[in-house]
């Protein structure tokens, strides 16, 4: 299947993985001083010598505050909710080292984190909130096409696993707060706020496709991947993975993705038979439909069909090229990444139903997907 070209060729930026090499090792801050310093000195020093007495008078502070009051806000308090189950991750690879951030999801140290966080790891180390001391991790299963990863310390118990909020309760608008170790600066994970701006978007990137994406103008920074995004609650609505910067043709502000909770719960739970050797090869297989996409360029939604491979569950469905598929399994396809990534998430044996648009004409194909074939 081919790629949007934009997305595949500028793909959001993963946020993750800050290489401890060039980790931010100081802060220099640039006095700006004006071309009359001198005089303006002069003003001051004469001000101080005529006014000595109301100088040296004690500053005026606020009143001592009770500290139950303090930290009071929603987004403070979501915060404090989800702190206990934000880890930070240090990754050794044979280039070098990255940094990025994982979620507790049992209370014996389970962790879900990006597959991009741990990739290549020869050695990895988590520290838990407010400890001093990292401790070994091991990987129990990744997925580098959903870009997931469950890891899980050596020998932790009665740890606070974080919860996973309802995937219906989330809609556009409603406030969210990104949680992660922000450029691995020292100290605690840092806390952005912002909304979520659009539910089940789908990115294209050299794996293949994301898809079931939370869009959202919290800030995201390096470090931040695998770390959660959350509701006003402290619940995981998303584990923030990619953020878009600008390039020489496109101007992008403020927009950052999060795996959304559904798909999360989803791979983890894929993910974990896999730890435990309780899947089958099916289950971890890619299905496979036997097409090529392209998008459509009349404005419209949806995939276009620019290839159909012969014999394949697509030729046998009755596919043909120049159709336009607008809807998979009763879901809308706004674009070639969606159809991508639900035909990649399916297993061979399953049955997918496939709205297509021919000439104008809606019709509805039902095929049963194979074994992707290998490469």
């Amino acid at each position: 299947m081919s790629f949007d070209s934009h997305w595949a060729n500028n793909p959001p930026q993963p946020p993750a993985s800050r290489p401890r090499k060039q980790r931010v090792a100081a802060l220099a801050l640039v006095l700006a001083m004006s071309v009359g310093g001198g005089m303006v000195g002069g003003l001051i020093a004469n001000s101080s010598s005529s006014n000595t007495s109301s100088n040296n008078g004690p500053l005026v502070t606020a009143p001592k505050i009770d500290q139950s009051k303090v930290g009071n806000t929603s987004i403070a308090k979501a915060a404090a909710v989800i702190a206990p189950s934000v880890v930070t991750i240090s990754n050794t690879t044979a280039n070098g080292g990255d940094t990025g951030t994982g979620i507790i999801v049992s209370s014996d140290g389970e962790i879900i984190t990006n597959n991009h966080v741990v990739e290549g790891s020869t050695d990895l180390k988590v520290r838990l909130a407010g400890a001093t001391d990292a401790v070994k991790a091991t990987i129990l299963s990744t997925d580098p096409g959903n870009d997931l990863a469950l890891i899980k310390l050596v020998n932790a118990s009665g740890l606070t696993a974080a919860t996973f909020a309802d995937p219906a309760s989330m809609a556009v608008g409603d406030t969210v707060v990104a949680v992660g170790y922000a450029l691995a600066l020292d100290g605690g994970p840092s806390v952005t706020s912002g909304i979520i701006s659009a539910l089940n978007r789908t990115l294209t990137d050299s794996n293949g496709a994301l898809d079931g994406l939370v869009q959202t103008d919290a800030a995201i920074s390096s470090g931040n991947s695998g770390g959660p995004l959350i509701n006003l609650s402290g619940q995981v609505v998303g584990v923030n993975t990619a953020v878009y910067n600008s390039d020489g043709q496109t101007a992008a502000n403020n927009i950052g993705f999060a795996i959304g909770v559904a798909e999360v719960q989803r791979v983890v739970k894929i993910l974990r038979n896999d730890a435990t050797g309780n899947h089958s090869n099916a289950a971890r297989t890619q299905g496979y439909l036997g097409i090529a996409l392209g998008d459509r360029t009349d404005g419209g939604s949806g995939a276009v069909i620019t290839e159909v491979q012969a014999d394949s569950p697509a030729d046998k469905a009755g596919l043909k090229v120049n159709d336009i598929v607008i809807a998979i399994n009763g879901t809308s396809v706004t674009g070639q990444g969606a159809l991508i990534a639900v035909i990649r998430d399916a297993s061979p044996g399953d049955k997918v139903t496939l709205t297509i648009d021919r000439d104008g004409t809606k019709k509805t194909l039902t095929a049963t997907l194979v074994a992707r074939p290998a490469q």
